[in-house]
């Protein structure tokens, strides 16, 4: 019996409003290009250094298709859960295979949206409020 896990989890920006897609058979895809970032600090220079890395995500889920055809705009900051698919085709005239690799949003993943439509983040968490005193001392034993 083989085991594994295929699972995928991304935070980033939209790098495009969401492509949707009608199929020959009249169903509707979505395609997301989703941008992270994430910094380092080099050895050589001890510079703080950038670098994005860019995602496709499609899904067939037609609840989603509507939400990022109304809602996935460029700039926008999403959560994504899904699986990683690895795509094989081949062009007409050409003698070599291409491959593309997605992060496709099956039932049971999750998306998000982690701001408000007009991109800006929303407000922080508040704080929790400070728990009520008890009455005992750092010196008192442990109740429990």
């Amino acid at each position: 019996m083989a085991f594994g896990l295929n699972r995928v989890e991304l935070i980033g920006r939209l790098g495009a409003d969401a492509e949707i897609v009608t199929l020959t058979n009249g169903t509707k895809i979505a395609k997301l290009r989703v941008a992270t970032d994430e910094s380092y600090v080099s050895k050589q220079s001890g510079e703080r250094v950038d670098s994005q890395e860019w995602h496709q995500v499609v899904t067939f889920q037609q609840g989603l298709v509507s939400m990022f055809e109304k809602h996935g705009r460029k700039g926008r900051l999403v959560f994504v859960e899904g699986t990683l698919k690895t795509r094989r085709w081949r062009k007409e005239g050409e003698q070599t295979d291409r491959f593309a690799t997605e992060i496709m949003v099956i039932p049971g993943s999750q998306v998000s949206f982690l701001d408000k439509p007009g991109g800006a983040p929303q407000p922080a968490a508040q704080p929790a409020p400070a728990p009520e005193p008890t009455g005992l001392n750092d010196s008192d034993p442990v109740p429990f």
